[in-house]
């Protein structure tokens, strides 16, 4: 009996060895690539865990993204003026880049109290003649008689700044007074020194009644509107230029504006 009780647990441990051995004996057997696929198959897949990470590696890189254009655009509206100077600078000439009526004619005072010796008026319409300025701004019609002139080549800010570029070199100017909306100021600047290093520049920013409002930024428009100039800032500082500067203008029509000047 006790032979027959002994034998049971060594006939039990020796027949669990032969299944396991036929078993491994029959992956031997297998091809390695079938053996492989059947190790795969029993582990968790690696595509989902690397497809969440480069989810979240895009997700944040346009955070990140989002972010300095906001930190940027927050840096451009403090270079923006609340309120016009009251006193300004003397300089040798003054230059107004056009856009708005009010900047003529704040440029036009500024000639006529003595802060530069002359005056261009940069981006005017090639129709414009001096007889039709003279008409908007009657109170400075001796000042646009002797001592303004007009260039019609500039089509947009980097215009202005090479046009006014040739007109300072021109005169020998080493000094000049911006005047621009105090929105358009720090791309102006920008073009400016790029194309008069050499030269002072002090601003003058036109401040419109658009910007005056302590509360603009509730203004959909306002702000959309800032939003743009910061995006030509950012462009205008890496000079990335897409657009034609500036237009040829025919001689006849650079001889008649010179003729309208010295027109009494």
């Amino acid at each position: 009996m006790s032979t027959t009780t002994d034998l049971r647990p060594r006939m039990a441990r020796s027949g669990s060895r032969a299944p396991r051995r036929a078993r491994r004996a029959e992956r031997a057997e297998r091809p390695e690539g079938v053996a492989r696929m059947e190790i795969s198959a029993g582990r968790p897949a690696r595509g989902r865990p690397l497809l969440r990470r480069l989810v979240k590696g895009v997700v944040l890189l346009s955070g990140l993204c989002v972010l300095t254009v906001l930190a940027g655009f927050l840096a451009f509206l403090t270079q923006i003026a609340a309120r016009e100077p009251v006193q300004v600078k003397a300089a040798d000439a003054i230059v107004v880049l056009t856009g708005g009526a009010s900047r003529i004619a704040d440029g036009v005072t500024l000639l006529a109290e003595g802060r530069g010796r002359r005056l261009l008026i940069t981006g005017v319409n090639p129709i414009t003649t001096p007889g039709e300025l003279r008409r908007t701004l009657p109170n400075g019609e001796t000042l646009i008689s002797c001592c303004v002139d007009l260039g019609h080549k500039a089509l947009n800010t980097r215009g202005n700044a090479i046009e006014a570029a040739e007109w300072t070199r021109s005169q020998n100017f080493r000094s000049l007074v911006v005047v621009t909306s105090a929105w358009h100021m720090p791309r102006a600047l920008v073009e400016l020194n790029h194309s008069l290093p050499d030269v002072e520049l002090v601003a003058y920013p036109v401040v419109t009644s658009r910007m005056e409002t302590e509360r603009w930024w509730r203004d959909p428009a306002t702000v959309k509107l800032l939003f743009k100039e910061y995006l030509k800032y950012m462009m205008a500082k890496a000079q990335i230029r897409p657009a034609q500067a500036v237009a040829e203008v025919e001689a006849p029509r650079l001889r008649a504006s010179a003729e309208a000047r010295r027109a009494p």
